[in-house]
């Protein structure tokens, strides 16, 4: 959440900082703001509510320039979006300071820096930070790294900092713990970034700070030191940038052009791949060998994908395989069975809840952990002994989408790895190659029914709840569907085992309450149907997205879309991309802004 961007160069450095929180935007758009010192030595900043949008005409009105500066886009945790709350905070005209964390003893400290007379003009937790850091400055003789380093044990919580001082006009210092920040490379210029995508219009070479790390930059270089205060080297790691990831093309909303993107992405995900356990890692094959249960922790969309993940995996390979929410699962004690394969799923790498579940696990049963992760060197995959990194590309739209399709992809690819190992002479790895290979086609197949998914979209206009239903491991499908279409289109969704309706969720059901059903042609075909008429008979409408083998025809408050046939492991994909397009379509129609969803960010690096 919220995003950082700092530069030290001896140009200026406000084009570079905008167009990075224009590409940081995706994590925060509450407010913005930058500070940075110009040739004369003075400290100036812009601070506005809402998007970089309104930062930017700010700065057209009254131009600032300098080589040192900061940047942030927030996602509001601590005070309302306002103004006054926006970052950077500045005190005595002297520091700056931009923070993407939550600070969890910032009351105690606030009290105690009001009681030494500091006077605070916001309601952050960041603020607590910016006034710790101007008393060092003020009682010893200290530069902005010292002074930094003096107050950083005192905090608890998560942060990445970015820290300039008009009396160190080419200094920069950050730092983090709990929260990513990494730094950019550049010729007589260097930046840090929230992520790499912030800084990917000035450079392709990033340094990735590690917990407790502070660093110092300058035009000239950088230095790196420990939590400790020790100097330390991080390895320069060179990215390969898809230069398709950037800008919108002919598609009027990211959104869209990821739903668009998916059968590009997922056949770039296993490509090469299927029946290879080297593509986990080089251990790969031993461990694959000796696990005898699967864990996944993931989180919102990604822990949907587990839930999928869980089916493929017993059904196929006879483990046990359990799927937790990463921010519960970090709270309690679990029984973790001996030999146990822990998987991480995270978009970004660097999801705060799921980080903290894989280290939070009793080590003594966990035979490795793995991480399934569209971010190369993000924190998780540098946390776990196996990885496997999605091809999904940049994902803009807050909404996940092509990310979390792509992780289907990668998960049955680990059903068949762990099939090969625990169920071998079986049909079923023949199966899964199939459906691997059947993937893209599928994925475009269901895209031709747009206009169609389009027309059935309109009847959501109007509407304030919907039920989503779907049996099996159609369930998961359904709740993601509920996810889509309450994030981008305001409209209260829940999902729910069809066979559950008659424990309650059957009281909802009236002509008001749309209910979408997910009804794939395979063994629970009858049962779902049986289902469905019990809705139908409460005057309940429904939207039944169903294979075109499965037999539902439209009638009387019945509307079906009969999707394209694929297999049954292929099958969950296809549904997924059709009800992608559903929420768009309903989000279109309402004019909601559909690539930022109001109070949301896409990446959830808080607790």
């Amino acid at each position: 959440m919220c995003g950082i961007v700092a530069v030290a160069a001896r140009r200026d450095c406000t084009d570079i900082l905008l167009e990075g929180l224009r590409r940081l935007e995706y994590r925060g758009y509450d407010s913005a703001g930058f500070a940075l010192i110009d040739r004369e030595g003075q400290l100036s900043s812009h601070k506005t509510l809402g998007r970089v949008a309104a930062l930017e005409a700010v700065q057209m009105a009254t131009p600032l320039s300098g080589g040192t500066g900061i940047a942030h886009t927030r996602w509001a945790t601590h005070g309302a979006p306002s103004v006054a709350n926006a970052h950077p905070h500045v005190i005595n005209d002297r520091i700056a300071v931009v923070h993407n964390g939550i600070i969890e003893n910032h009351e105690v400290l606030r009290a105690a820096l009001t009681t030494q007379g500091c006077q605070f003009a916001s309601e952050t937790d960041t603020e607590v930070v910016a006034h710790l850091i101007a008393l060092a400055l003020e009682e010893g003789s200290l530069d902005v790294l010292a002074a930094v380093q003096q107050v950083l044990p005192q905090l608890k919580g998560a942060y990445a900092l970015a820290v300039i001082d008009r009396e160190s006009p080419n200094q920069l210092v950050v730092a983090r713990q709990g929260s990513p920040l990494v730094l950019g490379i550049g010729l007589g210029e260097y930046f840090a970034g929230s992520d790499t995508l912030a800084l990917q219009s000035v450079t392709d070479t990033f340094v990735y700070l590690e917990e407790g790390d502070v660093a110092q930059l300058t035009a000239d270089g950088y230095a790196i030191f420990t939590a400790e205060g020790v100097s330390v080297d991080r390895s320069q790691n060179r990215l390969a940038l898809r230069p398709e990831s950037e800008g919108l093309g002919d598609y009027d909303h990211y959104m869209r052009k990821e739903i668009f993107e998916q059968p590009a992405r997922l056949q770039d995900t296993i490509k090469g791949a299927s029946a290879d356990d080297r593509a986990f890692g080089d251990n790969a094959t031993e461990l694959f060998s000796q696990v005898q249960a699967v864990q996944i922790v993931a989180c919102g969309t990604s822990y949907h994908a587990g839930l999928v993940a869980r089916h493929w995996i017993e059904s196929l390979t006879g483990l046990p395989c359990q799927v937790e929410v990463a921010s519960e699962y970090r709270y309690r004690h679990a029984v973790v069975l001996p030999n146990t394969l822990m998987v991480g799923i995270s978009q970004s790498g660097e999801t705060a809840d799921t980080l903290a579940a894989l280290e939070h696990v009793d080590a003594e049963n966990v035979l490795a952990r793995l991480a399934i992760c569209n971010v190369d060197h993000s924190a998780m995959v540098r946390a776990c002994e196996l990885v496997y990194l999605t091809q999904a590309g940049a994902e803009i739209g807050v909404a996940s989408t092509k990310a979390f399709t792509t992780q289907l992809a990668a998960l049955l690819m680990l059903t068949e790895c762990l099939t090969r190992h625990h169920a071998p002479n079986t049909l079923a790895q023949q199966d899964i190659e199939a459906a691997l290979a059947e993937l893209a086609v599928v994925a475009e197949q269901v895209l031709a029914c747009d206009d169609k998914i389009k027309r059935l979209a309109q009847r959501f206009t109007t509407k304030h709840h919907a039920l989503f239903l779907g049996r099996g491991i159609y369930y998961p499908i359904a709740m993601e569907g509920a996810l889509k279409l309450k994030e981008i289109s305001y409209i209260h969704a829940e999902a729910y085992p069809a066979g559950e309706l008659k424990h309650g969720p059957l009281a909802l059901v009236d002509e008001d309450m749309p209910v979408v059903a997910v009804a794939p042609d395979d063994l629970l075909i009858e049962k779902l149907r049986a289902n469905l008429e019990e809705v139908r008979a409460r005057g309940g409408h429904l939207f039944v997205f169903a294979s075109e083998k499965a037999g539902y025809e439209s009638g009387p408050s019945c509307e079906v879309l009969a999707l394209p046939a694929a297999s049954a492991l292929a099958g969950p994909i296809a549904f997924t991309i059709a009800l992608q397009l559903l929420s768009y379509h309903v989000a279109v129609a309402k004019g909601t802004d559909v690539d930022k969803p109001r109070n949301l960010a896409k990446s959830v690096t808080v607790e």
